[in-house]
């Protein structure tokens, strides 16, 4: 089992940023690629960004790149999203997950926090 405990979620100005943290327990960090998803009220969970297992290769949704950033700490077992330029659009509870591989779609991904509410304002 894996345990992931999501925080940073809040309420910001549109054009702010904000940092996600995901906090990881439970089996080895370095065996799992990390993603963050979102899901707005009425829609569906939908992909953000993904990381491998060493931290060296990420893949975004073509709406946050250049904004976001994915980055991960096999010392301190966290993954962080780094979000930059906000826009209403983003918000959404954000959450984390681990999984085998990077993948886009969160039915690959076994693990999940609870989520953190981000909150964009125009």
């Amino acid at each position: 089992q894996v345990q992931l405990v999501e925080s940073g979620g809040g309420l910001v100005q549109a054009g702010g940023s904000l940092r996600l943290s995901c906090a990881a327990s439970g089996r080895t960090f370095t065996w799992y690629a990390m993603g963050w998803f979102r899901q707005a009220p009425g829609k569906e969970r939908e992909f953000v960004a993904t990381i491998d297992r060493f931290g060296s290769s990420t893949t975004y949704a073509d709406a946050e790149k250049g904004r976001f950033t994915i980055s991960r700490d096999n010392v301190k077992n966290t993954a962080a999203l780094q979000m930059n330029s906000l826009k209403p659009e983003d918000t959404a509870v954000y959450y984390c997950a681990s999984g085998a591989y990077r993948s886009r779609s969160y039915t690959d991904y076994s693990y999940w926090g609870q989520g953190t509410q981000v909150t964009v304002s125009s």
